[in-house]
């Protein structure tokens, strides 16, 4: 098969596609997935970057999702056949022309969607299903903050919260007028801009002074005191990504006060048990929203496979809105 690999850790140009070994399976369980595309998650870039290594036993590809078709069925699963469209969370290896994962962690292609587009959703519907209405519970009429609105995960989550939980109202921050227009397409009630406003007041200023139930957030410790001020009392504060450092300093007397809780979870590393729980909520809840056209996939643009150091270079320039995918040539 072919794959995208790294020379070493660093910048874009360390990725190459080049031929590899096919990947051992499929096992008692798994399935082998001959992959129409991939996306480009943040993760994606960090290990690149070697500050992301894959969990114990995963592919050393990059790559945390994939769609294609089913190439080979291992013992002991029932479902699914060969030929059958798929799309899957992985934990690496999607930057490649075949892939092996638990069966557990496969998605059939939901109604709408052609098999491309499908390569950029297992792994932002996963983090906002296990993040946004998993640990923080958010409920019917609760407000929800999404930092990065215009990113893959925010155009997502932003669409997710409106379709299930449609009284809540939605604020989301995004760095360009387009981009806090595009997400008040998706049906952001409040779109702020992370530049020139402060999210902490304008929060307050749309819910009465009482803040946020939930927020999403992917800066980290930049973000992290101004975050605790917009929660409202009970609110949950969920830490996914640590785009604005990884350190900060937690005022606990005001998260006291507030009966505030702050939560830092991340997807890749979680047992396969928990991983197959998320994905069959996923199929559950959040693949009907599809069929219904509740919800539509957020696609900024789709590059070959082999050029995925460009794809790279897109990601890190925040230039983009929604997902960059990666279609394998002639697949």
């Amino acid at each position: 098969m072919y794959a995208v690999t790294m020379k070493a850790p660093g910048g874009p140009e360390v990725l190459e596609w080049r031929e590899v070994d096919d990947p051992v399976g499929p096992a008692p369980g798994e399935l082998a997935i001959d992959v129409v595309a991939t996306a480009v998650n943040r993760a994606d870039l960090l290990q690149r970057q070697g500050n992301y290594a894959p969990p114990p036993g995963a592919s050393e590809i990059l790559g945390l999702e994939c769609s294609g078709r089913v190439a080979a069925v291992g013992p002991g699963v029932d479902g699914w056949r060969v030929g059958d469209e798929v799309c899957a969370l992985l934990a690496g290896g999607g930057y490649a022309t075949r892939v092996v994962v638990p069966a557990g962690q496969a998605l059939p292609v939901p109604g709408g969607v052609d098999l491309v587009t499908a390569g950029g959703l297992p792994e932002v519907a996963s983090t906002v299903y296990s993040t946004v209405f998993g640990r923080a519970a958010l409920a019917d009429g609760e407000t929800f903050l999404v930092h990065g609105g215009a990113s893959g995960i925010g155009t997502f989550a932003i669409q997710a919260a409106r379709a299930l939980r449609p009284k809540s109202l939605i604020a989301t921050t995004a760095g360009t007028p387009a981009k806090l227009a595009r997400c008040r397409e998706l049906g952001a009630d409040v779109a702020i801009s992370y530049r020139d406003d402060d999210f902490v007041a304008r929060v307050r200023e749309a819910t009465g002074g009482r803040g946020a139930d939930v927020i999403l957030d992917n800066m980290g410790a930049k973000y992290l005191a101004r975050n605790v001020d917009a929660l409202a009392p009970d609110g949950r504060l969920v830490v996914i990504g640590l785009q604005g450092g990884i350190r900060a300093e937690l005022n606990l007397a005001a998260l006291l006060a507030k009966r505030g809780a702050v939560h830092a979870i991340s997807l890749r590393h979680r047992p396969e048990a928990q991983k197959a729980a998320i994905v069959a909520g996923v199929r559950a809840e959040l693949w009907p929203a599809f069929a219904s056209g509740a919800i539509r996939p957020v696609v900024d643009r789709v590059l070959p496979l082999p050029e995925a150091a460009e794809a790279h270079r897109v990601v890190e320039s925040l230039g983009h809105v929604g997902k960059v995918l990666l279609a394998v040539p002639g697949a």
